[in-house]
C-alpha cells in the first residue's frame, strides 16, 4: 500500500468476517505474504488472522489460498473500510 494512502474504519460492529479452516491450513503463509497491512500470524503449524483491525478488507488472502482453507465474509453490517489518499 503507498506511503501517502491510509484507512479508517466507519462506526459500527465489525465481527470476524476472516476465519480459517484449521483442517485445511497447510501453513504455507501464502495468506501472511500477500496480506500488505500484517493481519496473519502463524500459530503452532497454521496462520490465523490475528490482527483483524487491521484488515483493509481486500480478499487478497482468500485469492491466494490454495488449500482452499479462508473464508472471507462481509463484516457484520457490510464492509467497514475507507481509504483515503494524501
Amino acid at each position: 500500500m503507498p506511503a501517502d494512502v491510509t484507512f479508517h474504519y466507519y462506526e459500527g460492529e465489525r465481527g470476524e468476517f476472516i476465519q480459517v479452516i484449521e483442517e485445511r491450513c497447510i501453513g504455507c503463509g501464502q495468506c501472511a505474504k500477500f496480506c500488505t497491512t500484517g493481519v496473519w500470524e502463524k500459530i503452532d503449524k497454521i496462520y490465523k488472522p490475528i490482527h483483524l483491525k487491521k484488515c483493509a478488507e481486500c480478499g487478497a488472502c482468500w485469492n491466494v489460498c490454495d488449500a482452499d482453507a479462508i473464508i472471507f465474509g462481509e463484516p457484520r453490517g457490510g464492509t467497514g473500510v475507507k481509504f483515503t489518499h494524501g
